[in-house]
């Protein structure tokens, strides 16, 4: 199906097709990290129920818009999802299964933080179909979790992971941070052999970045927020590429470290630049060649998808942004982007001929290099040290 919007004579259409990557926002939190600018607000007093109805509501519009025969990937992100009582979970993901049909082998990931996945919790998310967890661990150093206003304690990963463990879950994955405020490269190298002690099948590594309307925002226009100098923060990047593949784990993304066939096949459907739906307060969906956001507000969502799809806005994605999209996000996973896969996207059309001046560039300076083998380009090891730059050419 084309959109005619986006045709010319000369730019080829982009290839559309109904969603099987479902992501579903959960907005509330026990507090609100210092770092975080997420759509999230305080669980404390907010009418969650209401919300898991309008929610339900969103679902039931969705598929009738926009119907899919098949979901392989589900992701439920916030916001922290296991803030949902027992009830709550059992309720809310036996409205997903009504609602979308699950692949038999679906990925069913729910983002949790340590300390409030108990065993009754976790007993309604594995009968509730999820069967792969992501902990919010950022770091195991209990004097760095409380500058970045985290509520947890290392110790609850740990105990977390275990809990988890013993319910049944074995795609389990933590999240840990770097470049924390007055973090030091030996923090960061502790809290590495931490992590890994736990043996889990999947590592997410992120760099702190300050975003607006953030506490962490405002101290740095103060000149209140002390970062590790760049070098420190570039030297810590290299120290988990090399402890991690020194661990046996794959980096298959930027950010990213799996054991073989642990890699996230959910966030590779944003990577690979393909349609999902996105359902939920503020979040952001992409099917047939727009984009969409949903209303952010609590009550103001509620009341929207009591309706109606809460849009807040729509906007069409021209074949030129797209093509754009695609090697932006397509660059951060190891195998690069392909021909086969840009041809499948956009109706035949060949990456030498949309990017030729962009690709040669950078591989002349040698942030990319040809991939004879799936013709197509990839990061060489400078360039995923310096990974914006070569995204910022494709802008």
């Amino acid at each position: 199906m084309e959109n005619p919007s986006q045709q010319s004579l000369s730019v080829p259409s982009v290839h559309q097709w109904a969603p099987r990557a479902l992501y579903i926002h959960i907005p509330f939190c026990t507090n609100k990290c210092f770092y975080c600018d997420f759509n999230s607000y305080v669980a404390a007093g907010q009418p969650i129920d209401a919300y898991l109805d309008a929610l339900e509501n969103e679902m039931r519009l969705t598929v009738a818009e926009l119907p899919t025969k098949v979901i392989d990937t589900v992701f439920v992100g916030g916001g922290t999802p296991t803030v949902l009582n027992p009830s709550q979970m059992t309720r809310f993901l036996a409205a997903v299964r009504r609602h979308f049909p699950l692949a038999d082998d679906v990925e069913f990931t729910m983002e949790a933080n340590p300390g409030t996945t108990d065993m009754g919790k976790l007993a309604a998310m594995r009968e509730g179909g999820v069967n792969r967890i992501s902990f919010g661990a950022q770091t195991f150093d209990d004097g760095l979790l409380a500058t970045i206003g985290r509520i947890h304690a290392a110790q609850d990963v740990i105990q977390s992971i275990a809990n988890a463990k013993a319910a049944g879950f074995t795609n389990l994955s933590i999240d840990l941070m770097f470049g924390l405020p007055n973090q030091t490269l030996q923090q960061l190298k502790d809290s590495v052999t931490k992590a890994l002690e736990l043996d889990l099948p999947h590592y997410s590594l992120y760099g702190l970045k300050v975003e607006e309307n953030t506490l962490f925002h405002r101290l740095y226009q103060r000149d209140e927020l002390p970062l590790p100098e760049e070098d420190v923060e570039l030297a810590m990047y290299e120290h988990l590429m090399e402890r991690l593949g020194e661990a046996g784990y794959r980096h298959y993304e930027i950010s990213n470290f799996a054991r073989p066939g642990f890699e996230s096949r959910h966030n590779t459907t944003y990577w690979h630049n393909e349609p999902y739906y996105g359902l939920g307060a503020g979040a952001h969906g992409y099917a047939l060649g727009q984009r969409h956001m949903n209303i952010k507000g609590v009550q103001p969502y509620i009341d929207a998808a009591n309706i109606g799809l809460p849009r807040m806005e729509r906007n069409v994605v021209s074949v030129q942004e797209a093509m754009g999209d695609f090697m932006m996000v397509g660059l951060r996973l190891q195998e690069g982007v392909t021909q086969l896969s840009f041809e499948r996207q956009f109706d035949g059309a060949k990456l030498e001929e949309v990017f030729g001046e962009e690709l040669q560039r950078l591989v002349k300076v040698g942030l990319l290099e040809k991939s004879e083998q799936n013709a197509g380009y990839r990061l060489t090891p400078k360039g995923i040290l310096l990974g914006n730059e070569v995204f910022g050419a494709f802008v």
